[in-house]
């Protein structure tokens, strides 16, 4: 996973079930970007693969929102991402 990825990803819009809102989601990712973009210069980043973890969204329903097995599975990734970096390990783009 590389930060000029993370401008290109989508996830699938829910609307009369449960999904992540729009905005929680949009701003984490705005954050995981600036991260990955500070490993990627070798700075450590701002947030730790624990923290991508431990992330919770508000939920919506009724109304638009992400997703939530798609979003899941990208915070999955990024965790993974980010661990190599914790460990000194660039990841292979």
């Amino acid at each position: 996973m590389h930060s000029n990825e993370l401008p290109k990803v989508k996830f699938s819009l829910t609307r009369f079930r449960e999904g992540y809102d729009l905005a929680d989601v949009d701003a984490f990712l705005e954050r995981l970007r600036d991260t990955l973009a500070q490993w990627e210069s070798g700075r450590p980043g701002l947030i730790l693969s624990a923290e991508v973890v431990e992330t919770r969204f508000a939920v919506t329903k009724f109304r638009n929102g992400y997703d939530q097995d798609q979003v899941d599975n990208f915070l999955d990734e990024a965790t993974i991402t980010l661990a190599g970096y914790e460990k000194g390990q660039t990841p292979a783009y």
